[in-house]
């Protein structure tokens, strides 16, 4: 049964990835939908023209509110293309905000991680609007938006330059994120992180201290696009720092299964999605929320 397993996860994985579009609505149409109220295309930066999308349980109060960031090598990428995420959580009781962010060639380091900011403090001045707790609020990502949500919680300069601060995020969880990657042999993400000065603050293993919150890793031993001693590495330094942090290690899914897993094309191996929900709905809020502001 396990190699059965196996053999339909590797040949779904390769499916969805020769047909990105069209495999994305393959997943979505899986994905729980009568239990789900969808709201698209809301913008929360009008001067860079950047949306997201809501997923959020019907009839909602109070919910733990998760805002997820999308890989692509920080050069392509769709939050459309995460439907499947979305709904899949919003079933389970969480609001789930999927922002997009600008890429290469249109900006380069740092300016995807402002952007991603801003989505940050959006979302979680908006949070009641959409039924969620803005002080259960966590970061979520996958490949290079793992990389973006962990550079939030590690480095105070990003959140703080667009008004939000460290300490609102309860929790965060990395797929398959390269935090670690240095050095650079790919020319093209060379030009993107070419202005950083030092290279090394880029890293955001360079970046851990205590405050950063609990954390949930997760990470395909089979991985051939980011290398999985990334995410052992992240796991080393944020324990040697003192902070919480959960490492699930799993096998035969490769880069993208660790999100495809997020969905119900599954639905008899769900140990991906099961650690996600219970990490998301288990850690405590923060203080009182503040006041809150567009």
């Amino acid at each position: 049964m396990k190699r059965l397993l196996t053999l339909l996860t590797a040949a779904t994985v390769t499916l969805l990835n020769l047909t990105a579009c069209s495999g994305a609505k393959v997943l979505e149409s899986l994905a729980p939908s009568d239990s789900v109220t969808v709201t698209r295309d809301v913008v929360f930066d009008v001067g860079r023209d950047l949306a997201l999308d809501v997923y959020r349980p019907n009839g909602v109060e109070g919910a733990p509110l998760v805002v997820f960031f999308w890989g692509g090598s920080w050069q392509t990428g769709d939050r459309s293309t995460y439907a499947f995420l979305g709904r899949t959580l919003a079933s389970r009781g969480f609001v789930v905000m999927i922002p997009d962010y600008r890429v290469y060639p249109e900006v380069r380091y740092p300016e995807f991680l402002y952007d991603s900011a801003r989505a940050v403090v959006w979302a979680r001045s908006h949070a009641r609007d959409y039924g969620a707790d803005p002080a259960r609020l966590s970061l979520m990502g996958h490949s290079a938006g793992a990389y973006n949500v962990a550079m939030l919680v590690s480095d105070d300069r990003y959140l703080e330059a667009v008004g939000g601060e460290r300490g609102w995020v309860t929790a965060w969880a990395g797929l398959a994120g390269p935090y670690d990657f240095l050095p650079l042999n790919d020319p093209t993400l060379e030009r993107i992180f070419e202005p950083a000065d030092p290279l090394e603050s880029s890293q955001p293993v360079n970046w851990v201290d205590g405050e950063v919150p609990p954390t949930l890793l997760v990470v395909s031993a089979d991985d051939p696009v980011v290398d999985p001693r990334n995410t052992e590495r992240m796991a080393e330094r944020l324990e040697r720092a003192g902070v919480p942090v959960e490492l699930l290690r799993v096998d035969n899914l490769r880069h993208a299964g660790v999100v495809v897993s997020l969905s119900n094309v599954f639905p008899f191996d769900d140990q991906i999605l099961t650690t996600v929900s219970r990490f998301l709905d288990r850690v405590s809020p923060t203080g009182p929320a503040q006041a809150m502001t567009d």
